[in-house]
């Protein structure tokens, strides 16, 4: 069999089975919010009601049938990952590594000796494995603070002397940050780009094993067709509670979300622009990111640059996969909410300009489908804004809850909802509990549970607070409002309930205006509209509780979020030396199972 057959019938059938079953559940679930909602006849707040619930549905549905497609194969597949990325079932440690790969660490403003820490384990390996003549590292600094720009300079000219002889390592700081990220690696690629046949993608908060890249480099040595493969990337472990919170349900719902949609993107999978391969004659050649206005709404450099680059290698005939192992790296998310919220809104401004990409020529249409799901990702946010608000004036209007949506349907259409939302997480919870080794591995079965519920009631306050994020910044997009593209705050740090307060008081108002006009109106309706108006209500204190240096250390101890790399840490995570790790509870693995 060739490494690049799929198995378990055609593409096209799993895109049209696919396809079917969103349609669907879609039209079903807009029909079942109709109904609910004709009670007393379908008025101009039902019928607006009913589209913004469409609006929101793609993400949720879409997520739904990932998950159980993905659960299905991770329950019953003997190699679940073989099964929607053939190639990977071919591939031995044995294998010579004959392509010449860089290496490129993307930084701008970081704190140097962080990055010099992420890196050493990994060149390290790639000199242990005897495969250093095969590899360069280029650490591509668009720094423009003069001071971190001197320290930069310091430190990895001593780490280029440090490693001469043994691993090439190019260090090189551009003058300006034109193009942003995509910039700086279209750099490197007009000056170095002809001497690699491969390029491993960094980010300043990457951290890759060796081995993890020599996996990944043999992927691509096997399959010449092959044009991207990005790896799958999960949290590192942290103190930060918000972050830790945070990884612990992205982890959850991570696997399950991406085999079952690799089975039926299969060749047009994502690319996440960073701990990924490249083949860089077919980037170079096919994948330079579009020319939008300079001026006018969304235009100028491209922010969401990587999905883009997946579409356009694969228009040029090459494919795009994903490797969903969960050993591939990992990488540090934003240690409290402001920061998480200063990050999702660069996604969000650069995942709108892709309006301007739509009508980019001779797509595949699961590529142009991808585009379109990026938008709506962040179009979902305000319909749901819409449906708090004008839920509320329905109901206050009423003379009671019943008149406005019908009881029984109502609660179907809630539940329904409630667990298309959380199905990622759901298929990794029973398939965690159902296996000895998984649940020792994060920290037992009662501290996963524990951490589970945890995170549950964290995501259902923070969901609603991001949707209104992207309400006011789309909002504001109308008028111009841009972000930049500025370092992130990677070190853990309290946030004030001063500063939380001026960030957060729109959320905080909305969320107790709605909850105060429904206890005058409705109460009955209140324990439903919490699910959006609760979070909104407390946005200051998940602020600054999730800040507090202290609780970070308290869900530490506890064991609430641990990963398996804090049970079991990877032998690369020694030269880390991460808080989280050493300070996590040592238990025996016959009391944690």
């Amino acid at each position: 069999m060739s490494p690049t057959t799929e198995l378990n019938g055609s593409v096209t059938h799993r895109r049209a089975l696919f396809i079917a079953l969103v349609a669907t559940t879609t039209i079903a679930l807009v029909w079942l919010m109709g109904a609910a909602l004709a009670v007393d006849g379908f008025g101009p707040i039902d019928l607006a009601i009913t589209i913004l619930f469409a609006i929101t549905l793609p993400w949720s549905v879409i997520g739904f049938w990932n998950a159980t497609i993905g659960f299905l194969i991770m329950r019953f597949a003997a190699n679940p990952v073989a099964v929607v990325t053939p190639v990977a079932a071919f591939v031995r440690d044995d294998q010579p590594i004959t392509a010449s790969t860089a290496i490129l660490i993307c930084i701008r403003n970081e704190i140097p000796d962080r990055v010099l820490r992420n890196l050493e384990p990994m060149i390290t390996g790639l000199l242990s494995a005897g495969v250093a003549e095969r590899f360069h590292v280029y650490v591509l600094s668009d720094t423009n603070d003069p001071g971190t720009a001197a320290i930069e300079n310091a430190m990895f000219k001593t780490l280029t002397d440090q490693w001469h002889g043994k691993i090439g390592v190019t260090y090189r700081r551009r003058t300006n940050n034109a193009g942003f990220k995509a910039g700086n690696i279209e750099d490197f690629c007009k000056r170095w780009g002809d001497q690699h046949e491969l390029a491993v993608t960094l980010d300043a908060d990457s951290f890759v094993t060796a081995g993890a890249i020599l996996r990944m480099v043999r992927v691509m040595q096997l399959d010449p067709k092959l044009g991207i493969l990005q790896g799958l990337v999960v949290g590192m472990p942290s103190t930060s509670a918000f972050a830790r919170i945070f990884q612990f349900g992205m982890r959850l719902g991570m696997r399950s979300f991406t085999i079952g949609s690799a089975w039926w993107q299969a060749d047009c999978g994502p690319y996440w622009g960073h701990n990924a391969v490249l083949r860089l004659k077919p980037f170079m050649e096919h994948c330079r990111l579009p020319t939008l206005p300079p001026k006018g709404l969304l235009g100028g450099p491209i922010l969401s640059h990587d999905q883009v680059e997946a579409v356009l290698m694969r228009r040029a005939g090459f494919n795009v996969r994903v490797l969903a192992e969960e050993e591939l790296g990992w990488e540090e998310n934003p240690p409290t909410l402001l920061e998480f919220i200063r990050r999702d809104l660069r996604w969000c401004q650069g995942n709108m300009q892709y309006w301007h990409l739509l009508g980019l020529p001779d797509l595949k249409p699961v590529s142009r489908y991808q585009l379109i799901f990026a938008i709506l990702m962040f179009l979902g946010s305000p319909a749901w804004i819409g449906l708090l608000l004008l839920g509320t004036i329905g109901v206050a209007r009423a003379p009671a809850p019943s008149a406005f949506i019908d009881p029984d349907l109502g609660r179907m259409l809630f539940w329904t909802v409630l667990v298309m939302w959380f199905a990622p997480k759901i298929a990794s919870v029973l398939d965690v509990l159902t296996r000895a080794e998984a649940r020792r591995s994060f920290g037992g079965a009662l501290r996963f549970l524990t951490s589970v519920m945890s995170e549950t009631l964290f995501f259902t306050l923070l969901s609603p607070i991001m949707w209104f994020g992207h309400t006011l910044f789309l909002g504001g997009l109308l008028f111009s409002k841009l972000v930049g593209w500025d370092a992130q705050m990677r070190d853990d740090h309290s946030v004030s309930w001063a500063i939380a307060a001026k960030k957060l008081w729109p959320q905080t108002l909305i969320g107790l205006g709605s909850i105060s006009v429904l206890a005058a109106t409705a109460p009955a309706a209140i324990p439903y509209a919490l699910f959006i108006a609760g979070g909104l209500a407390l946005a200051v204190p998940l602020a600054v509780f999730t800040s507090s240096p202290a609780v970070g250390r308290w869900l530490v101890r506890l064991g609430i979020g641990r990963l398996p790399e804090e049970s079991s840490p990877p032998a690369e995570f020694a030269a880390l030396a991460l808080p989280a790790i050493e300070a996590a509870p040592k238990t025996a693995a016959s009391q944690i199972a």
